[in-house]
């Protein structure tokens, strides 16, 4: 089953992004090269179906695949408003950043409008948010209050005749930096005596040459293999465009780009 799809909310590792976007405007075009290009980044990316949307609440694996990650993905479309869908997702995003101690954050994309249009200093969204009143008054102003601070935050602007390539590569990158530096917090803060193990590693893996290089790490269990490894591979992460981790060498899996290994690496480099 493909890594980072809806049905798998509650299975695997916790989602790292969380991509909300209008289905009609973007799902087969822009959303599509993002959420390929993540995955193939190693990135565990949540892309929202329409078969979720059932009801008038946001559903049990939404809420998860919402709250389990660490960085949200809004694509502002000239019609994302008028989706009460988006709104909610994005009004539960904003309040799951404003409670993680800034261990969330969310990083917007604006795509064909500007930020003015998201934070309804426009008509675009506003006309949309005026025909939601009727159905659904009660949630309006979490809407538009999630839109006023969503479209006040730092992200990408993409106009219409633009290379959209450099926009994916843009956001792929930074998503890489930020979960990168997150993560190396967390393996790294409470270790001693790792550093030197790491530099080794390190150049032993040659990571300016050109081909595929192997390196098996062995040893008894709890000697510190998976930690050294996960170490080693922080300064390197984001400029590698694949990472395989092996268990052993009877099967190579893809997985995460800091999925559990111990007994081999596989770094292919460009």
């Amino acid at each position: 089953m493909e890594r980072g799809t809806n049905s798998r909310a509650s299975v695997g590792p916790p989602y790292e992004v969380f991509l909300n976007f209008r289905g009609s405007d973007t799902r087969h075009e822009f959303t599509d090269f993002l959420y390929h290009g993540m995955v193939d980044a190693g990135i565990h990316v949540f892309r929202d179906s329409e078969s979720l949307h059932v009801g008038n609440k946001i559903g049990d694996e939404l809420l998860q695949a919402i709250e389990q990650s660490k960085i949200y993905i809004p694509i502002f479309s000239r019609k994302y408003a008028s989706s009460r869908w988006c709104l909610r997702e994005l009004a539960h995003m904003v309040e799951c950043t404003s409670r993680s101690n800034e261990e969330k954050e969310i990083l917007p994309i604006f795509l064909k409008v500007e930020p003015l249009d998201v934070n309804l200093r426009t008509n675009l969204y506003r006309e949309a948010l005026s025909k939601h009143q009727e159905k659904f008054a009660a949630e309006v102003e979490s809407w538009e209050n999630a839109l006023n601070e969503v479209g006040e935050k730092k992200g990408w602007n993409w106009k219409k005749g633009e290379s959209q390539v450099h926009l994916l590569r843009s956001v792929i990158q930074t998503v890489l930096a930020k979960l990168n530096a997150r993560y190396k917090k967390n393996v790294t803060e409470d270790l001693v005596g790792v550093d030197d193990h790491v530099e080794a590693i390190i150049k032993l893996l040659d990571v300016e040459s050109n081909g595929v290089q192997f390196l098996g790490i062995y040893g008894m269990g709890g000697i510190g293999k998976t930690n050294t490894c996960k170490g080693c591979l922080q300064p390197t992460v984001f400029s590698l465009p694949m990472l395989q981790f092996s268990f052993g060498c009877s099967r190579v899996i893809r997985t995460t780009r800091f999925g559990i290994f111990a007994r081999k690496v596989v770094i292919q480099v460009p």
